[in-house]
């Protein structure tokens, strides 16, 4: 690529894109009064946000999977000894390519589905997702903080404005509980900078606090992280936010929004803070395992199928902070899996929903059965990602959940033991949830007239059954590019 600022362009382009968007409005003077105006807004949005995956695909062209260290850096100076600086390494990488296939798959399902402010919609997305890759490359730690909040806002728009009837309580929700964690991390971010004179990650990453200064600083993090994965027992805006946001929303937070979390404790937690990272370790594992075992059995009781499917991620990413703080190679591989495989696999889910939920607006699970006889071609495509969220050996949901568990029975069996127990009740939901759906006779009279998923519908699943069973197969696909940043983070805690 040479000096192509290929980071810049790929954060900043769905940006652009946005901001063409609101200048060809104000130039025009048009204003949104019916879908087909609206619709030329959102098909423009998908044009750039298809480019931006395409970019990121240029991105990973120019990636060495064997070099060690960040690669792509671009480094502009910002003010006093903070920068403008990006780069990626093998785990940032996959994760900004979940981002960029998500976007526009989640703008592919709102045709028909989103009828109101278009326009806005759109731009409200596209911002999203320039902040959303931002925290993924971000190299300095006040542009992260910068990426981090500022995804915050486009997310409470899209669900506040766009969501379902009791959207404002679920918006002000998610708003107040993941800003109140971040205002931690911004008091930490402040006194790392004015420790170590610099904000630069690569440098605080072998700066040496001070043990009693590292406890403080995890905790700081750990407030926000916490929040954004979420963690047992601040979950509690997850299930709400799901229900209340339309589709597209719901696919954006559970496949890329909830990996912020495991993202920074990789990033930060870890390497900047190892003394207390090994110190919270046993903490880190009661909580995973609470969390996989309680809001696998939430999940079971509930009779909306969003909010089971939002009690299964809170489940699921507490495989993810397992295999991190397992501090094991295998564990920490098998949690970066887990995080791109959860992408695909609940992203999955909630488009699963949004089809039925836009034919008979309804997701109580009681509504529904029998759908194999009108919808044959949907039944099956549910089949396959309800075996893949309970971990059905050859999908990716198997090799994310093996291998955190193994990370997490090297450092300690009662911790395996608790998640496996998680693996089983996750069988126990999703199992129930497809034969209340699915199997059985018709008995709503409604759902005679059902239509199997069109053609716009399985552009959007196609892909992620794809990804869902190409990882199945060869999880080396991401081994093989997280390999070296997963050790790197390990060589930070452990000082090999």
């Amino acid at each position: 690529m040479g000096d192509f600022p290929i980071l810049t362009a790929v954060t900043f382009l769905p940006l652009a894109g946005a901001v063409l968007i609101m200048l060809v409005r104000a130039m025009t003077g048009s204003q949104e009064t019916d879908v087909a105006t609206g619709n030329k807004a959102l098909t423009a949005g998908l044009i750039f946000s298809v480019a931006t995956f395409l970019a990121s695909l240029v991105m990973l062209a120019s990636f060495d999977m064997e070099a060690e260290g960040y690669q792509l850096v671009e480094e502009i100076g910002w003010f006093a000894n903070i920068q403008y600086k990006l780069g990626i390494d093998g785990m940032s990488l996959l994760l900004i390519l979940l981002t960029t296939l998500l976007t526009p798959l989640s703008l592919i399902a709102s045709y028909g589905s989103v009828k109101t402010r278009l326009t806005e919609y759109t731009i409200a997305f596209l911002v999203l997702e320039t902040f959303m890759i931002g925290v993924f490359c971000a190299m300095d730690l006040v542009l992260f903080y910068v990426f981090f909040e500022a995804g915050l806002i486009p997310m409470f728009i899209i669900i506040g404005v766009w969501g379902g009837a009791d959207r404002i309580y679920a918006s002000f929700k998610f708003f107040l509980y993941t800003l109140l964690g971040s205002l931690f991390m911004l008091a930490a971010v402040v006194f790392m900078y004015l420790q170590a004179g610099t904000s630069d990650i690569m440098q605080l990453e072998t700066f040496a606090f001070a043990p009693e200064v590292q406890t403080w600083l995890w905790l700081a993090f750990f407030a926000s992280f916490a929040v954004k994965l979420p963690m047992w027992p601040v979950h509690t805006w997850l299930p709400d936010a799901h229900v209340q946001a339309p589709t597209a929303g719901s696919v954006i937070l559970a496949g890329v929004l909830l990996k912020m979390g495991g993202y920074g404790f990789l990033r930060f937690s870890l390497p900047m803070f190892p003394d207390a990272s090994q110190f919270f370790q046993p903490m880190m594992f009661a909580l995973s395992v609470i969390a996989i075992v309680y809001a696998s059995l939430v999940a079971w009781r509930q009779t909306d199928m969003k909010k089971l499917i939002a009690y299964s991620s809170v489940a699921h990413m507490g495989f993810v902070t397992l295999g991190i703080f397992s501090f094991t190679e295998v564990g920490v591989q098998g949690a970066i899996f887990q995080m791109i495989s959860h992408g695909l696999i609940s992203g999955a889910l909630f488009l699963i929903v949004g089809v039925v939920y836009d034919r008979m607006h309804t997701r109580e699970i009681a509504a529904y059965g029998g759908l194999v006889h009108k919808m044959p071609i949907y039944a099956a495509i549910f089949m396959l990602f309800s075996m893949a969220n309970v971990g059905l050996p050859g999908t990716s949901g198997f090799v994310g959940e093996m291998l955190t568990m193994t990370g997490a029975f090297l450092a300690s069996s009662w911790a395996a033991a608790g998640a496996a127990l998680g693996v089983i009740f996750s069988a126990v939901y999703m199992l129930t949830l497809y034969r209340r759906t699915v199997f059985g006779q018709i008995t709503n009279p409604a759902l005679e007239g059902i239509q199997d998923i069109s053609v716009k519908e399985l552009i959007t699943l196609i892909p992620l059954v794809i990804g869902t069973l190409l990882l199945g197969v060869a999880p080396n696909l991401v081994f093989d590019v997280t390999r070296e940043s997963s050790l790197r983070a390990l060589q930070m805690i452990t000082g090999g």
